[in-house]
């Protein structure tokens, strides 16, 4: 069984060889997962930043960790950052959740034109609570050192403007004739992959998307739903970088 991994705070996992682990992080690991003394965790602050523990102490607030060793692991490149239109009902903690645990490096809602769910006022609020919670549980669960980020809900020329900085920008389109394990990718930057709605990427949003230098992609034969589609592209892509040896 692997050794459960813990977010604790920056200045405190780095301040010396005990760390306390309290808060709503402490009180998981002592009250749900019932972490005792002379247990295992691996403590991360998100940031590449690891440190291995015994537990030498444990109540209802939390762990006390004493630190055995240290090590930093190096930013992940390419970066891939997957831009998620918004999905139906809870599909889109679903995409969140697995696109996390593949390895994606950022995860940004898309509110694009044909979306059926929209975020608007304190719903926009609590979906995007959720999606980084989501997201956050996923990465201690999948064992990373660094946390994906969830951004805010971006409109399509907002999309737009990240494919026109990104090293790679891709489109999945059912109809494209360029597949997706041809694309050529860079050695480091952001490969940003666009994921359209339940009704496809709209003429208008492929144009433009296109115009700022993205690539229409598709990943197969078969039509994907939009929860999983972005967690398959990101697979195909991190098999052919050095992230997956």
């Amino acid at each position: 069984m692997s050794v459960p991994v813990f977010i604790a705070d920056p200045e405190a996992l780095r301040a010396g060889d005990r760390v306390r682990l309290d808060g709503d992080e402490g009180r998981h690991a002592a009250v749900v997962r019932r972490i005792g003394v002379g247990e295992r965790v691996d403590l991360t602050d998100g940031a590449g930043h690891v440190a291995q523990c015994v537990v030498s102490a444990a109540d209802r607030t939390g762990i006390t960790c004493d630190v055995e060793s240290r090590a930093d692991v190096a930013p992940p490149a390419p970066r891939i950052v997957v831009v998620q239109a918004l999905p139906k009902g809870e599909r889109g903690e679903t995409a969140v959740e697995t696109l996390t645990e593949v390895g994606v490096d950022e995860i940004v809602p898309w509110s694009a034109a044909r979306c059926v769910t929209r975020w608007k006022g304190e719903r926009g609020e609590k979906a995007l609570r959720r999606w980084r919670s989501t997201s956050r549980e996923a990465a201690k669960q999948s064992r990373r050192a660094w946390l994906p980020r969830v951004g805010e809900l971006a409109s399509s020329d907002a999309v737009a403007a990240r494919f026109e900085t990104a090293a790679l920008g891709v489109v999945l389109h059912e109809e494209a004739s360029v597949p997706l394990t041809s694309v050529e990718l860079p050695a480091a930057g952001d490969v940003v992959v666009a994921v359209g709605p339940e009704g496809g990427v709209s003429p208008e949003e492929l144009e433009s998307f296109t115009s700022a230098g993205a690539v229409a992609a598709r990943l197969g034969p078969t039509v994907l739903r939009t929860s999983t589609a972005g967690t398959v592209a990101a697979g195909v892509l991190l098999s052919r970088t050095p992230r997956w040896p």
